[in-house]
């Protein structure tokens, strides 16, 4: 039985990513336009364990374009590991520009603060060792802080993904940005579940609620970029 005409697929309707089209966009566009302590970072990343955390510097760009365009001030970060995307919304938002950086583990972050020092923008950072959820409620105790953060990147624990939308919501202005990394988690979300590895399973069927709960949230607007693992930007609506 074929596709009904409602949901009938569109040959070709986009160039999927490849390793060398990936070595392409970096090479052509992102590498030279990064700057050096952001290439300090990820060569720090690289070497470390868990390396394949860090953030993506290709989906990174096009955070930074949204920064700007936002001409976004003050902005929190929930996870943080070595401070690549930290780094960069420190680069991209005004010299009194405040960022509120959320992560469990200091160590990592102090992979990447030599490099944030030296780019002058350390000033900029409150990082935050805790988890995020007490945080972002400590926040919201405070009725001022509703609607005034421009910008969230959230690049933490998947499965608490929903939490973390409920409270931002409510801290980030109207046709402010939230994104949310990895939410193809590898193109395992469209994999059937016995291809998915047994150890990627429970957070791949997170991803797979949240994605779904987010696809149907009227208070916002949102694209799902294959850009990177998977970034779902969220503009909030009401």
């Amino acid at each position: 039985m074929g596709d009904s005409p409602k949901h009938k697929m569109i040959p070709n309707p986009v160039i999927l990513q490849s390793d060398n089209l990936t070595k392409y966009i970096l090479e052509s566009s992102v590498f030279p336009r990064e700057a050096e302590a952001l290439k300090e970072i990820r060569n720090a990343t690289a070497t470390h364990p868990l390396g394949f955390m860090g953030a993506a510097p290709d989906a990174s760009q096009l955070m930074a374009l949204m920064l700007k365009l936002l001409n976004a001030k003050k902005t929190i970060e929930i996870g943080v590991f070595t401070g690549y995307s930290l780094l960069l919304t420190a680069l991209n938002i005004p010299e009194d520009g405040k960022i509120i950086a959320v992560d469990p583990d200091r160590e990592a972050y102090e992979i990447g603060l030599p490099s944030i020092k030296k780019a002058g923008v350390e000033h900029k950072i409150e990082f935050i060792q805790s988890p995020a959820l007490p945080i972002l409620d400590q926040l919201l105790e405070n009725e001022s802080n509703e609607g005034c953060y421009d910008f969230t990147f959230v690049d933490a624990d998947k499965d608490n993904y929903w939490n973390y939308h409920e409270r931002l919501l409510k801290l980030i202005r109207i046709g402010g940005i939230i994104i949310y990394d990895n939410t193809l988690w590898g193109g395992s979300v469209a994999w059937a579940e016995e291809d998915v590895p047994a150890s990627k399973r429970p957070l791949r069927e997170a991803l797979l609620t949240f994605n779904n709960a987010i696809s149907q949230d009227s208070r916002i607007q949102i694209a799902l970029a294959s850009v990177g693992d998977g970034f779902t930007i969220c503009m909030r609506r009401l």
